[in-house]
């Protein structure tokens, strides 16, 4: 049985590849356009038997690809999807006036748009089980000569801990004193590894400053899965629930939780070796004698856990290269704590952490021209801008440059540069 050809047109790289990769699971051959042009070449040559379209592409409207659609290959069906015109009113307006058979609002739930598209197209045969894995060995610990400076440790942790969601709060920490290779009994006992279950595979490329646009496509998709990434022998991966990052494992020295808590003064190092060595004795987890010695109350533990997870995700912004894998379909593991964070939050915090100014430089030159968005990801609202940053965005309006916004806003130069360079990552504004 033939597996049905289908048109999707999405100028997100990543959200295109999260979908491609959702429909060639699914049991469908995928054509993948960027761009509008690159669509109607496309119609010229194949005939798909549906297209999912983008309304707003960066040279034409999706509706002038339906419209060609329309006259090459009529009865094809399409979807319009979008992130800007929201409302039933843009919906009735793309089945009336355009002809679409469904529309669908970024973000949006990738099982509903599979849905959507089975009842209109029946799939044929699904891809066979990859026989490749991505996985975190964490009986393996790596030491980083290196480690990346995460956040400073403070302020809430807003969890989902095993009574229910939980909000717990801090004081500032103080990083520790923690010498390489110090402490080697400290690790808990062997966690099974996790491979990647039968029946999905693996989407994999090269991690080059689109961290950002790879969590914006789990975001916009609402998917569940995981987003593995390596580079030499460290591997970290990231658990999202619809479209939520959670949870994250690292096989770093440094990220490990009995290590975390001496990096970050909570236990000193003779503390912590002791612990280890009666959890490794008895098969329990250090957290567990840490808290029976009066050393972790409950909460202590669920809030430096929670602390942790973050450390390892932020981390992830520090690294320039590297290679990526998504995973889909697969639930979170069950951990006694889930992350509540949002991504835009994320992206912020881990961007003005971690990028260097010499990065930002070559991602954003002073004679770029930026505007608004016409397709932005997240409401502003749930940004978290400072005021003067909200101010910032309101003067790109596409007609004065990087260098331009930098003098209006009578602030150090990278200060502004990096708060321009994580609005445009987070695509709020984009370059003209």
């Amino acid at each position: 049985m033939a597996r049905p050809r289908i048109l999707v047109v999405d100028d997100n790289v990543e959200l295109l590849s999260l979908l491609t990769h959702l429909f060639e699971d699914a049991g469908y051959e995928v054509l993948g356009a960027t761009k509008g042009k690159q669509a109607l070449e496309l119609l010229r040559v194949q005939t798909p038997a549906l297209a999912l379209l983008d309304v707003l592409l960066p040279d034409v409207m999706g509706y002038t690809i339906a419209e060609a659609l329309r006259r090459a290959h009529p009865g094809v069906p399409y979807i319009f999807v979008t992130g800007v015109f929201k409302g039933g009113k843009h919906a009735l307006e793309g089945r009336q006036k355009h002809g679409a058979a469904a529309y669908f609002e970024k973000p949006f739930e990738a099982k509903k748009l599979l849905e959507a598209v089975t009842q209109l197209v029946p799939p044929g045969p699904p891809r066979q089980p990859a026989e490749e894995e991505f996985e975190v060995e964490l009986d393996i610990d790596i030491e980083e000569d290196e480690p990346a400076d995460t956040m400073e440790l403070s302020g809430r942790v807003l969890v989902s801990g095993a009574s229910g969601p939980m909000e717990l709060t801090g004081r500032p920490l103080r990083a520790s004193s923690m010498r390489k290779g110090s402490d080697p009994g400290a690790r808990p006992p062997p966690v099974p590894q996790r491979p990647t279950p039968p029946g999905l595979k693996l989407r994999r490329g090269e991690l080059h400053d689109n961290l950002p646009s790879l969590i914006s496509a789990f975001f916009l998709s609402g998917e569940t899965g995981e987003l593995g990434v390596q580079k030499g022998a460290v591997k970290k991966v990231v658990f999202f629930e619809r479209g939520q990052p959670v949870f994250a494992l690292s096989n770093l020295l440094a990220d490990r939780f009995g290590q975390f808590l001496v990096r970050t003064g909570r236990v000193r190092p003779d503390q912590l070796a002791d612990a280890a060595q009666v959890a490794q004795s008895s098969g329990r987890r250090t957290g567990d004698v840490l808290v029976e010695r009066g050393l972790l109350t409950d909460d202590d533990r669920l809030y430096y856990l929670g602390q942790q997870v973050k450390a390892i995700i932020y981390s992830l912004f520090a690294w320039e290269d590297g290679s990526y894998v998504m995973s889909f379909g697969q639930p979170a593991r069950q951990e006694v704590l889930k992350l509540d964070v949002h991504p835009a939050t994320l992206t912020l915090r881990g961007m003005k952490k971690l990028y260097k100014p010499e990065r930002v430089r070559r991602l954003l030159a002073l004679e770029d021209r930026l505007g608004p968005s016409r397709q932005p990801i997240y409401p502003v609202r749930d940004v978290g801008l400072e005021k003067w940053e909200s101010e910032l965005l309101s003067h790109a309006d596409g007609s004065r440059t990087v260098a331009e916004l930098i003098a209006a806003a009578k602030r150090p130069e990278a200060s502004v540069q990096l708060s321009l360079a994580v609005l445009l990552a987070l695509q709020l504004l984009e370059k003209r």
